[in-house]
């Protein structure tokens, strides 16, 4: 097989270690990831300090959302900077197929996703005091389907801009419609017709009830296996896409 038809693990591993060790030249992006998320669950926790269950509700959910959107907003940024300044051009050039290179992407910035879903799921369970009545192991499971599918949106969409301003752009196209749709403010079957069945085509709608499931019931359920399963399959699927449109260079 080719290299851009096969994905060999010694350089997909290659290239995971050097995003990583970029990343760890970038502070900025560090706390984005690992921080961010962490701090808005806490302010979250003291906008509700009256309400604990309130904060029960929607924390759980949104303990899946942060973790997306800094993930969809870094990766993007991440991956257009590399083509833009020619780095994918240089590692193209070399027997590197995109898949080896979308794949050792995936593997770096999920490998943050794990610490990042470890902090912010640790400190809503044991330091902000969130009651959830089922596993918090499911919970983070969750939580890290959520920002693998996040890093698998960036890669995808960083190919359609030009620059990073428009890698921001991409997000009120691609994370708030699904924001507003995944049933965090309304639940989602008493929403107009129309608007339901759109919401029960965006992986973010599965990622709030996996989210639900587990804050509601003791055990793991069906709902919940196919909720992880939906989501897990977007963000397989939006890899391959990413593998499928990158470019060496933008125009």
């Amino acid at each position: 097989m080719t290299a851009t038809s096969s994905i060999n693990v010694a350089r997909t591993t290659a290239t995971a270690g050097r995003v990583l060790r970029q990343l760890g030249h970038d502070p900025r992006s560090i706390a984005l990831m690992l921080l961010v998320p962490v701090l808005m669950l806490t302010l979250l926790r003291f906008v509700f300090d009256s309400s604990p269950r309130t904060f029960d509700g929607i924390g759980a959910s949104l303990l899946g959302i942060f973790p997306l959107i800094t993930m969809f907003l870094v990766t993007s940024i991440a991956t257009l900077r590399e083509r833009t300044s020619g780095t994918l051009e240089r590692l193209l050039a070399m027997p590197l197929g995109k898949g080896d290179l979308i794949a050792g992407y995936a593997l770096a910035f999920g490998a943050v996703a794990v610490v990042q879903s470890l902090l912010a799921t640790g400190l809503a369970l044991w330091l902000l005091g969130l009651d959830v009545v089922g596993s918090p192991w499911l919970l983070l499971l969750v939580a890290l389907l959520d920002a693998l599918l996040g890093t698998a949106l960036g890669l995808f969409v960083s190919a359609f801009a030009a620059s990073e301003f428009q890698a921001v752009q991409f997000m009120p196209a691609v994370i708030f419609p699904q924001l507003l749709l995944c049933g965090l403010f309304a639940a989602r079957d008493t929403m107009h017709p129309v608007l339901e069945t759109l919401s029960d085509v965006l992986p973010m709608s599965y990622a709030v009830d996996g989210m639900t499931q587990v804050l509601t019931h003791t055990d793991m359920t069906a709902d919940f296996v196919r909720d992880a399963v939906i989501v897990a399959a977007c963000a397989l699927l939006v890899l391959a896409l990413g593998a499928a449109t990158l470019r060496r260079r933008t125009p």
